[in-house]
């Protein structure tokens, strides 16, 4: 029975993607794969070597690399340059984590991983929910993201003044929800350019990344300061008994 159902589901999710679109689905989750993994052992390479350590020098290797390339078009003789370009974007995203990953360990070194189980968790669920939503149905959403990430930034530049933690906290949460609406945009987006001939999987690979990369970021930093909160709250109260 389990063996049928899963068999139905596989069938459902496919039923109204065409092959050519099922392939470039299959390219574009296995580059996103190959990425988040490229950024673990960013990440991994940061807390536990010595090699290299999040700076200046990664920030810009990361921005650098993914500018390189956007500049490189995809022209199906390029795959192998455009992939490493990737990893190395994906290599430098991690290291980048590394301070957050290490403020995380300091609270609680379980977070992390909590963090990202929930990241894949929300990733897959609105990825599904893409999938099986109707043809181009959450592409509206795409000036509506775009304007609320706009806002956010400006509301923590705006932060930086004031240092006001109900700003950070609803910077924070919004961010989140905003991050899952450009999973679920990103995804239907993907499958309608693939339609119209679109075959740039590593771009598209690259779209999603950033999107698991925000909602991880975030979720992790929930975590954090809900865990950081209540170790607090149960030293205060163990000094007041005590007192």
């Amino acid at each position: 029975m389990e063996g049928i159902n899963l068999k139905g589901f596989a069938q459902g999710l496919t039923a109204d993607l065409e092959p050519p679109v099922r392939k470039h689905l299959k390219n574009v989750y296995a580059t996103f794969t190959l990425a988040t993994l490229a950024a673990a052992a960013g990440g991994y390479v940061h807390l536990f070597s010595s090699i290299v350590g999040a700076g200046l020098l990664t920030g810009i290797g990361a921005i650098g690399t993914l500018i390189w390339l956007l500049m490189t078009p995809y022209n199906g003789q390029n795959q192998l340059a455009r992939l490493s370009l990737f990893g190395s974007f994906a290599f430098f995203t991690g290291v980048n984590l590394g301070p957050l990953l290490s403020m995380a360990m300091v609270v609680n070194p379980a977070l992390i991983m909590q963090a990202l189980l929930g990241t894949s968790v929300v990733f897959a669920c609105f990825s599904l929910s893409a999938l099986f939503a109707p043809r181009g149905y959450y592409l509206f959403l795409g000036g509506i993201l775009t304007s609320a990430l706009s806002t956010l930034f400006w509301l923590s530049m705006m932060n930086l003044f004031f240092g006001s933690r109900l700003i950070f906290q609803a910077n924070i949460y919004i961010g989140l929800a905003v991050m899952c609406g450009f999973i679920v945009y990103d995804t239907q987006a993907i499958v309608e350019k693939a339609r119209q001939g679109s075959k740039d999987y590593v771009m598209h690979s690259v779209d999603l990344f950033i999107d698991f990369v925000a909602v991880f970021k975030r979720l992790l930093i929930i975590l954090t300061d809900k865990e950081a909160q209540s170790k607090r709250k149960r030293r205060d109260e163990r000094g007041f008994f005590s007192s």
